[in-house]
């Protein structure tokens, strides 16, 4: 008759699986940090030079029309903006940042410099909606991560997180 191996529980159970790490751990999570903290950086880096050019699009005309190509720029710009920082960060607070560095470029945009002059002005429907537009997508991209509904595993090593 054989007997049951024992369940050892706490300190003792130790080795691969186990509740210590092996011993490649500490510069795997180093290395983690790292990669996080890049792929943060380039979120932030990519709003800001969304928000700046999307400022710049914003006076866009054919002939004597406005058009709004800025506005959809900023919708699906800062949906993607959302979903990339949460892919490589696996953080939802981590959205926050990217949405404050384009809103960083849109404030000052929309005040007159000391000569006079206006990027975003008060009778441009389309300077208005880009601003809104992209608010919202930020809005409604956060929202959805703080309710649980991560942005969907595209296969390309980013996306849900256990």
């Amino acid at each position: 008759m054989t007997t049951p191996d024992a369940v050892v529980i706490g300190p003792a159970a130790t080795g691969p699986g186990r509740s210590e790490p092996g011993p490649g751990a500490e510069p795997a999570r180093r290395n983690d940090l790292i990669l996080r903290l890049l792929g943060l950086l380039v979120a932030v880096v990519a709003a800001v030079a969304s928000g700046v050019l999307e400022v710049f699009l914003v006076p866009l005309r054919i002939g004597t029309v406005l058009v709004g190509v800025s506005v959809l720029l900023a919708v699906l710009g800062n949906l993607t903006l959302v979903w990339f920082t949460y892919a490589v960060t696996g953080r939802r607070w981590a959205v926050a940042l990217p949405a404050l560095a384009w809103f960083a470029v849109f404030l000052p945009a929309s005040g007159q410099t000391a000569e006079g002059d206006l990027l975003l002005t008060g009778n441009n429907w389309v300077g208005i909606t880009t601003t809104l537009a992209g608010s919202v997508a930020f809005a409604i991209g956060a929202s959805r991560l703080i309710l649980g509904r991560h942005p969907p595993d595209l296969g390309l090593g980013v996306g849900r997180r256990p």
